[in-house]
């Protein structure tokens, strides 16, 4: 059996020739071949569209990795972390001072006159020099942990020291002054040991 339909498409002009369409076993029509070519002339040409498996795959934002944490033993292999000059050592007896620019007076004042509170105490007595480097990095690093502002370094008058100077306290000003975290520091007051310890100022952890 066929059945004969006439197609139209409004604003495409075309031939109504009443084209041929067929129908299988199931009772579904098939479209003729003057359907298809019909159908073709209608859309216009095509364009094959490549595979989609090309694109790369959509990749969420990594997730964010914590900053490493800063390595304070890093300054006992830097060079600029150097010892004290020899040419121009300091005395038993010598007060240490020292500030870096921009600090309130009234702040260094209350500092040399050890006004300011001392959160924690580091005695140096009995290490050796390798060994009270890497004490004092750490100590100011746990310091600066704990938002502790003004610490107190026991470095010893050095009396019993074979050298002509002390030599930890003479250490202790170099790197104290090289330190990054310190910005001043000074000679305790006589009850707090005198020019035989100094309290410190750190850098305020942000």
């Amino acid at each position: 059996m066929s059945v004969r339909i006439c197609y139209g498409v409004r604003h495409l002009p075309f031939n109504c020739s009443k084209p041929e369409v067929t129908t299988d076993m199931s009772g579904t029509k098939k479209p003729s071949k003057e359907d298809i070519d019909l159908f073709r002339r209608s859309i216009g040409p095509v364009r094959k569209l490549g595979s989609d498996k090309t694109t790369p795959p959509h990749r969420g934002q990594p997730a964010p990795r914590p900053r490493p944490a800063r390595d304070d033993s890093a300054h006992l292999n830097d060079p600029g972390f150097s010892d004290w000059p020899r040419d121009n050592p300091v005395s038993a007896a010598d007060t240490l001072y020292f500030a870096r620019p921009g600090l309130q007076l009234r702040l260094l004042q209350r500092l040399r006159r050890g006004q300011l509170p001392v959160g924690a105490e580091l005695d140096m007595h009995g290490m050796t020099l390798a060994v009270a480097h890497n004490e004092v990095i750490r100590f100011i690093s746990r310091s600066r942990d704990q938002r502790i502002r003004c610490v107190r370094i026991i470095h010893g008058k050095g009396y019993g020291s074979r050298e002509q100077a002390p030599v930890l306290k003479n250490s202790l000003n170099s790197w104290l002054r090289q330190h990054p975290d310190v910005l001043a520091f000074s000679s305790t007051r006589p009850e707090h040991g005198g020019t035989g310890a100094v309290h410190v100022l750190l850098r305020s952890r942000r």
